[in-house]
């Protein structure tokens, strides 16, 4: 009966939303039905946003039903924005009606400043100071980073540009919050030793885009531990560990029990689970991330040592962080409390050597040196988190193939936020914004980021005048290139000094030498490179030399080449350059080539139709002639 009323009344609806009039023939049928089949209607998924407002103004009864913090715009909400609804608790008073409206503008806010990204900053890179239209944006961020997130979800090969956009201010929002959130954590005091909240923020700080939380993390290692226990009871069903509940954190004194529950862990984390010491990748950025490390199951010292101890301290056995040169160590005491301790009472562990119980003499075989022994000592959780941006920085520095430098750039501003005046890093920071060329929207202006950090560096360390001095003199100079910049150069390729052009922009291509797939973004008549650059890349052993074109690429490992026109060649059988800076030129990609964004192709104006051309005579031939 129920349900015959149900399917009847969906039937009133569309003519109740159509007319919207109080004498509609169906509304008293439906207005009479019980609320609870009523709200059921309006929560059925069959009506939209608009639908309920029209329909709320058809009588009492439904205006009552539809308000703002009833159930049926509670549903309107989660069906248009499902992720949403986990930052709302059930015991919330929430105007369902208001939120929807502030979620909607700021979907429009959002969409507005990432449609206007690339006619800013399309001729370089999104400068310091380019995002401040966002931090002045009204309402919750959370609505923001949401619409950001629907825009890089959107399906298909098309809004390239927007989701490039969509990306560089997402990462940009998520890294200031998380910046912000370990500056505080950095403030706590000395004996607040939670060593993995720290790691995971640095987790985060590196990877703003992926979806990482200490609370997933705490969950895959309390996994681990129910694994230990499990392991522990068969060596000792009466252990007091196993009477621990979670967020306790109770330590056992006695060292024959300590010595069951490193037992049980090797067991489990070498034996059974099979983590190991990433000996074949170890200069890989992944080894430092906590998640990656509990992912992939490996690590490198310092990264196994922390989950080491974060399990071991759970279970009572307390372990404490040994700054060891070269290799990260735990120290186990093995001395009597209370009594005065030296380093060769203690059992140092190599997390990363499958929790080996080391010797003092043995920790030095394991480096091949000496040391004194304040090496030997704890280090707290500021030296802890410094150590692992520091192998960040380091990796970030080898780095050859991301021209973004993004690791160099994210460790720098990790370590500077825990160590503020450290000139030599101030002076890195400022040589590479140099080098990106990432300045604010207006380089003429003093206030520069570069400026400040100079600035800051000659403040701190007069004697650095020569190496500030010449940054300075560089910036004063690109001030005034800017200044002198005229308009967009337009490349015309029915132009005389053109004739020699054979490839456009947007064409999937293929390097004869070299056999690396990329996509032209960019082409000038000859070499406009400087000569040593020519000399360098030995451009005058090519058959046509330097008088030839030369095209810009986007490469599918991720780098950017100027090619010789000789050297490439159409690609047969193209595929999508998985290429970060994609977006940044292409609005689309069809399945054989690259459609131009507006910006680009103010640049190349022609190049659209030779493109179709191309793709007409090459694909649709092979097309044919394989039917």
């Amino acid at each position: 009966m129920a349900a015959a009323l149900v399917d009847s009344a969906m039937e009133v609806v569309p003519a109740l939303v159509e007319e919207a009039a109080p004498e509609a023939a169906g509304l008293s049928c439906l207005v009479n039905l019980p609320g609870e089949v009523l709200e059921y209607i309006l929560c059925s998924g069959s009506l939209t946003a608009a639908d309920i407002g029209r329909v709320s103004s058809t009588c009492r009864r439904l205006r009552e039903l539809c308000q703002g913090s009833g159930k049926v715009w509670k549903e309107q909400f989660r069906v248009r924005w499902p992720s949403l609804m986990k930052h709302y608790s059930p015991t919330d008073y929430v105007n369902w009606l208001e939120e929807y409206k502030v979620r909607q503008k700021a979907g429009l806010e959002a969409r507005k400043i990432v449609a206007s990204f690339s006619k800013r900053f399309f001729s370089e890179h999104v400068p310091c100071n380019g995002f401040s239209d966002i931090e002045n944006l009204e309402g919750p961020e959370i609505f923001f980073e949401d619409e950001l997130v629907c825009i890089l979800n959107m399906e298909g090969r098309k809004a390239l540009t927007w989701k490039y956009y969509a990306k560089k201010i997402l990462y940009y929002l998520r890294q200031q919050k998380i910046l912000n959130n370990l500056k505080a954590f950095l403030q706590q005091p000395d004996d607040y030793e939670s060593y993995l909240e720290g790691a995971v923020y640095i987790d985060q700080y590196c990877n703003p885009l992926s979806d990482i939380s200490l609370k997933d993390i705490q969950a895959q290692i309390d996994s681990i531990v129910e694994l230990v226990c499990k392991t522990l009871r068969g060596i000792n069903s009466r252990h007091p560990s196993l009477a621990f509940k979670a967020g306790e954190s109770s330590m056992i004194m006695e060292i024959e029990l300590q010595s069951q529950v490193l037992d049980a862990m090797n067991h489990v984390l070498y034996d059974q689970l099979k983590f190991k010491g990433n000996r074949m990748d170890y200069y890989n950025a992944l080894n430092l991330y906590m998640h990656q490390v509990l992912i992939r199951r490996t690590g490198i010292p310092i990264s196994m040592s922390l989950l080491y101890l974060t399990i071991a301290r759970q279970l009572g056995v307390p372990l404490e962080p040994v700054n060891f040169p070269s290799h990260f160590l735990l120290r186990w005491c093995q001395g009597a409390e209370g009594a005065t301790l030296d380093i060769f009472d203690y059992i140092y562990i190599d997390a990363f050597g499958k929790g080996k119980q080391l010797t003092v003499k043995e920790c030095e075989y394991l480096i091949g040196q000496h040391v004194t022994a304040a090496l030997y000592g704890v280090v707290n959780v500021k030296k802890v988190l410094q150590r692992m941006v520091g192998n960040l920085l380091s990796l970030g520095k080898r780095e050859g193939i991301d021209q973004s430098y993004q690791l160099l750039r994210d460790s720098l501003d990790l370590y500077l936020a825990m160590y503020p005046d450290q000139v030599q890093l101030l002076l890195l920071q400022a040589r590479l914004y140099f080098h990106l060329g990432i300045w604010p929207e207006k380089s003429f202006c003093l206030v520069l980021k570069v400026l400040d950090i100079l600035q800051h560096i000659q403040t701190l360390d007069p004697g650095q005048h020569g190496a500030v001095g010449y940054l300075v003199q560089h910036t004063l100079e690109h001030i005034e290139r800017k200044k002198e910049e005229v308009g967009v150069e337009v490349k015309l390729r029915s132009h005389e000094k053109h004739r020699d052009v054979c490839y456009s922009i947007g064409l999937i291509m293929k390097h004869k030498r070299y056999g690396y797939n990329c996509v032209i973004y960019g082409w000038d008549p000859t070499c406009m490179m400087g000569h040593e650059w020519i000399r360098n890349m030995n451009v005058h052993s090519l058959p046509h030399g330097h008088h030839q074109p030369f095209y810009n690429v986007l490469v599918e490992d991720g780098s950017c080449r100027y090619a010789a026109q000789e050297n490439l060649e159409y690609n047969v059988e193209p595929q999508e350059i998985s290429h970060p800076d994609v977006g940044r030129y292409f609005s689309e990609f069809t399945g054989t080539h690259y459609i131009p964004n507006a910006e680009l192709e103010v640049r190349y104006p022609e190049d659209l139709e030779a493109v179709y051309e191309t793709v007409q005579n090459i694909y649709s031939a092979k097309k044919e002639s394989v039917e």
